[in-house]
């Protein structure tokens, strides 16, 4: 299996990063993708990916909530260029409308930042003709509308962590865009989550922890970590799919690899 989407930074900050590249291993990872969602990690996930070539993979973007006022001084597209190994995408960005502030003025300032990092950051993405990793959290419709401007190619879109229903998930693939499934997907709650996944199907589903957050059953509560990727797996398999584990591990590892280039 693959995770598509982790956070490793927070495992290096609290030094328990050796303990669980080793559980992710023995659940069966073969390889994982950490996410870039500022300056602050991009280096060290360009060294993790070094240090463990073929097994962590990484990203560079700017992530919505650390879009400040100087977002644009941050500058991603040097990774694809210099001697160290180069992101497998460019993300994770996007737009959150969840995190602004409750001052109306003050929010659309902020969103207004967002917009501009987020169209910068396509634009980028269709220079390099990279894959693209989006965050959105209550502006779907807006991110749809500025990918499709963009003119970036859709076939290497995907909605990280989706959380919307089937008539979203159909205007993704009506596109050629994706889809991928966090811990969420195991909640009992997510209803609209597994329908958007089945009408998806096998044949595009990547899953993802998203780790430390999103941890799923029977784990919820606790920190998440890649390791944890096989609950959303098992439970894919049987309660969304009716396939077994390892058919399921086969589809979505060759969607990943095939997505990102791996």
């Amino acid at each position: 299996m693959i995770d598509t989407h982790t956070h490793l930074e927070s495992f290096v900050r609290q030094n328990t990063l050796a303990g669980a590249l080793a559980r992710a291993k023995e659940a069966g990872l073969e390889a994982m993708i950490t996410i870039g969602t500022s300056p602050d990690d991009w280096a060290l996930y360009q060294g993790l990916a070094r240090e463990h070539a073929g097994f962590v993979h990484y990203t560079v973007g700017l992530h919505p909530c650390a879009v400040e006022a100087d977002w644009a001084a941050a500058q991603v597209e040097a990774f694809w260029g210099g001697a160290g190994p180069r992101p497998v995408a460019l993300g994770e960005i996007g737009l959150d409308r969840f995190h602004l502030p409750k001052d109306a003025a003050e929010a659309e300032r902020i969103l207004g930042w967002q917009r501009a990092a987020f169209t910068a950051g396509l634009a980028v993405a269709k220079r390099l003709g990279c894959p693209v990793v989006v965050h959105s959290r209550g502006a779907f419709a807006e991110c749809v509308e500025l990918i499709d401007a963009s003119g970036v190619d859709w076939t290497k879109v995907v909605f990280h962590c989706f959380t919307e229903g089937e008539a979203e998930m159909a205007q993704l693939t009506r596109r050629g865009g994706f889809g991928s499934f966090t811990g969420v997907l195991t909640y009992k709650s997510a209803d609209n989550v597994r329908a958007a996944a089945k009408a998806q199907g096998l044949a595009r589903l990547m899953i993802e922890t998203d780790a430390p957050y999103l941890t799923p059953m029977p784990h919820r509560g606790k920190p998440n970590e890649p390791a944890y990727v096989r609950h959303t797996a098992e439970f894919a398999a049987k309660e969304v799919f009716q396939v077994t584990v390892e058919q399921l591990a086969a589809a979505t590892t060759a969607n990943a690899r095939k997505f990102f280039g791996l």
